[in-house]
């Protein structure tokens, strides 16, 4: 069975948006990001992708997912569907989950079958989705810029709920750091 993933970008001083809530800045190398071998391995093994409504809104016409670089089910969690649906292919479907994230996480599961699911984090999704105790990796990119201020995504976690073991470290294009972390939840 594949792993739930929760992959991050955040800044050299611990930023994954900025004052306005944006990931664009740390993004500024997505074309590159793109070519590399991470990217790449991760679209091959993702079965379903999470998001939050907030991830899912940065795209300026929600069609735009058909077009997505993950050709798989997307599942988003919200407190409410919006009332058009975007446009879906045979591929790429989209899922609104009403009842929390944990049950967007088992759903995407369901749908992955052996394949990956691969959360879409955030500020705000991050701690959300380390809390359920689904998370089996997570993948965090560091920048190699500061953003100053903004909203950073684990000042709402108890160190003592969740113990990280280092699984991959790759220097990617453009400074960018990857690095992968196996969860150990505590229970």
């Amino acid at each position: 069975m594949g792993k739930v993933i929760l992959g991050l970008t955040i800044s050299l001083d611990g930023f994954a948006e900025d004052s306005k809530g944006s990931v664009n800045t740390l993004y500024a190398d997505l074309d590159l990001l793109k070519e590399t071998e991470v990217m790449k391995e991760s679209i091959l093994t993702t079965g379903s992708v999470v998001m939050s409504k907030k991830e899912y809104g940065m795209a300026e016409d929600p069609d735009w997912y058909v077009d997505y670089e993950y050709k798989v089910p997307i599942f988003v969690f919200t407190d409410k569907a919006p009332e058009k649906h975007p446009k879906e292919s045979d591929k790429v479907t989209i899922t609104f989950v009403t009842t929390g994230v944990a049950d967007a996480i088992l759903q995407a599961k369901a749908a992955a079958g052996e394949k990956d699911v691969n959360i879409i984090g955030s500020a705000l999704t991050t701690p959300l989705c380390l809390k359920t105790g689904l998370i089996d990796e997570l993948q965090v990119d560091i920048v190699p810029w500061f953003l100053r201020t903004g909203f950073r995504p684990f000042e709402d976690l108890d160190n003592n709920d969740i113990k990280l073991e280092r699984v991959k470290l790759v220097g990617l294009p453009a400074g960018r750091t990857h690095i992968s972390y196996k969860v150990m939840n505590e229970k």
